[in-house]
């Protein structure tokens, strides 16, 4: 076991308040690695009572201080970085090679909006001739933020930087299946900012994170995760105050491939969009590949090629593609999703079940796996998995696949695939998901906002106007005397 590791409030590394301590284990091999603290309400209470004493000095220094702040904690961050990644792996599953940009990101994330200082501005308004008129941001003062098990370190460093850039004091709640490095960012921000800025507590969702969304002094919250998480966080929050809180939730994304593509080109894209590299563990994976008719075979027979010869194995062996799913629960619900699919007659392709030899004998391990002939009445057509499982859909005509792309209740991100122009700008048009790529699958771009449509959350990420929603607007009018 690594040692144990322990929570950040108020500047201080701290064990929680009833002693009791959760057990962290790599999903690879199912053996202990470390524990970090079973958080509880009192915790919560002692984070935020010292984020609220530290917020108001925080904004007082003024934008280009904390600007300089946030690039020396990035710079901090990046010195350990090597000891992030190897914890960072063992504990999700996830495999070394693409996990070594989740730091950059983070630290990426970081000196994007410390760059974004004095945009933190009003704007002055004409409404009449004898008063001046205009608009000034203040922070909420004590914001949470709520951290899923795919990227623990990148989402509690990137997706806290434009709170603590408006001049909030930060709480992070790290997932209760892969909390050891943000406890690791808990020594590294210990260093870097002021005592109460950023705090950690760690523990479930029952004992730490209701507390948190319903503490009457967090006005403001942002979770990623599930949507069921999601509307029961929205019903907590309104028990104790009216709060904004933005949810960046599941995705059940299309990946429309009209004729004139190159099939080669799709089977590629298919694999990457799918997000194998993390076990599919991914809100914007492309889950569900919805191909005309007249490549469906050809797609199809390439698919099963690439997606068999992907090399699952130890997630911190450079040549491994696919590591093991996060948690015991989670992969007991990709199994059952696999079971259901082909009870209600989808057909299975590719993968499917556990890997064999040996180094799978102990571990969360499913093969990448592939069901065609899906349909719309299938609960894997219309039900996010977080899983490694792609979905192949047909259609014959463009009305048909719109249909199909929008038929569920989740419009996270779509993909569009086509060499006509009129065909690219019409679907874009008429897809329901807020995050659409034509012609590629996969990357968030710098300042483009992330977020989603229906039932995938509320509010934007990755953008100015991430940071701006970690302000209140206030309007001031003074009477002009001549």
């Amino acid at each position: 076991m690594t040692q144990a590791t322990r929570m950040l409030i108020g500047g201080e590394l701290v064990e929680s308040e009833s002693g009791e301590w959760i057990e962290a284990i790599n999903p690879a091999t199912e053996e202990a690695i470390g524990k970090f603290p079973a958080g509880n309400e009192r915790d919560v209470a002692k984070a935020v009572a010292a984020a609220e004493q530290a917020w108001p000095e925080w904004n007082g220094i003024g934008v280009a201080a904390r600007a300089n702040a946030l690039r020396d904690f990035g710079k901090a961050i990046l010195a350990r970085a090597d000891e992030l990644l190897e914890v960072e792996v063992r504990d999700t599953g996830n495999t070394i090679v693409p996990m070594r940009g989740d730091v950059k990101h983070g630290v990426d994330s970081i000196n994007y909006y410390a760059g974004l200082a004095y945009e933190l501005k009003g704007e002055s308004i004409p409404a009449t001739p004898n008063n001046l008129h205009f608009t000034v941001r203040e922070p909420y003062g004590v914001v949470a933020r709520i951290v899923p098990f795919n990227h623990p370190v990148m989402f509690a460093t990137a997706r806290t930087a434009g709170a603590l850039m408006a001049g909030n004091a930060v709480i992070v709640k790290p997932p209760e299946t892969a909390s050891l490095s943000a406890l690791i960012l808990s020594e590294i921000a210990r260093e870097a900012l002021p005592p109460g800025v950023f705090n950690i507590v760690t523990g479930t969702g029952a004992g730490v994170g209701a507390p948190l969304v319903k503490h009457p002094q967090v006005k403001r919250i942002a979770f990623i995760g599930s949507v069921g998480t999601g509307m029961a966080i929205q019903r907590m929050a309104a028990e104790t105050g009216v709060k904004n809180v933005t949810l960046e939730l599941g995705g059940k994304n299309p990946m429309i491939v009209f004729p004139d593509v190159d099939p080669q080109a799709i089977i590629a894209s298919a694999v990457a969009g799918m997000n194998f590299s993390w076990q599919g563990q991914s809100c914007g994976s492309t889950s569900r590949l919805l191909l005309h008719e007249s490549l469906y075979d050809e797609v199809v027979a390439g698919l099963v090629d690439r997606i068999e010869a992907i090399r699952v194995g130890d997630p911190m062996d450079e040549a491994s593609q696919m590591g093991a799913i996060n948690s015991k629960g989670q992969y007991d619900k990709v199994l059952n999703y696999i079971e259901v699919a082909k009870a209600q007659g989808a057909k299975l392709l590719a993968g499917g079940h556990r890997p064999v030899g040996a180094g799978f004998e102990k571990g969360f391990w499913v093969r990448p796996t592939l069901f065609g002939d899906v349909t719309q009445d299938m609960r894997i057509a219309n039900e996010e998995v977080f899983g490694p499982i792609l979905s192949v859909m047909k259609w014959s005509t463009f009305e048909q696949a719109l249909d199909i792309a929008n038929a569920v209740d989740l419009g996270l991100t779509a993909s569009i695939w086509t060499n006509d122009i009129d065909n690219a700008l019409g679907a874009a048009r008429r897809v329901q998901a807020g995050y659409v790529w034509i012609n590629s699958v996969g990357p968030h771009y710098p300042a483009m906002n992330y977020g989603g449509f229906k039932n995938s959350g509320t509010g934007r990420e990755e953008g100015l106007e991430e940071m701006l929603s970690y302000t209140e607007q206030k309007v001031l009018n003074i009477a002009l005397r001549k």
